[in-house]
């Protein structure tokens, strides 16, 4: 498994032209499944998005989780993360979890974070999304299979 987080003011999914998704101030999670990710792995990612500590306090410190700021998330499959790119000019995605089990490990982490109490948005798995965001710092993270 693997994240790109950035914290956002503001972020969207447009899908043929309409958007499907937005969200204010929070996270826009790019998320791609591996092969042999789990249930516990993506609740274990689920749980450190959720407690890292990336938005500023009143001394401009990242000292503030996402429910301590009220953020929400908008969560977008993202399986090209996984590409190996070593090789030649195009891209390999040898590691990448098949559709089915991957959309299935996809909402097991967007709830995992609803369940902690934080308001997820997503993009649509497998669909081609044109995401618009205004990253804030900017702050970027890439988080890997824990």
């Amino acid at each position: 498994m693997k994240v790109v987080l950035q914290r956002v003011q503001k972020a969207a999914v447009t899908i043929d032209g309409e958007q499907k998704s937005a969200i204010g101030r929070g996270l826009l999670l790019l998320v791609g499944i591996a092969k042999g990710d789990t249930s516990e792995i993506v609740s274990q990612m689920a749980g450190k998005i959720v407690k890292m500590r990336v938005f500023p306090d009143r001394d401009g410190k990242m000292n503030l989780s996402l429910r301590e700021v009220r953020g929400e998330v908008l969560s977008v499959s993202q399986f090209t993360l996984l590409g190996n790119t070593n090789k030649g000019n195009r891209p390999g995605f040898d590691t990448v979890a098949p559709p089915e089990e991957a959309n299935a490990l996809w909402k097991e982490f967007n709830r995992a974070i609803k369940d902690e109490g934080i308001s997820v948005s997503e993009g649509e798995f497998g669909a081609h999304m044109v995401v618009d965001l205004t990253n804030d710092g900017p702050v970027t993270f890439v988080l890997e299979r824990m």
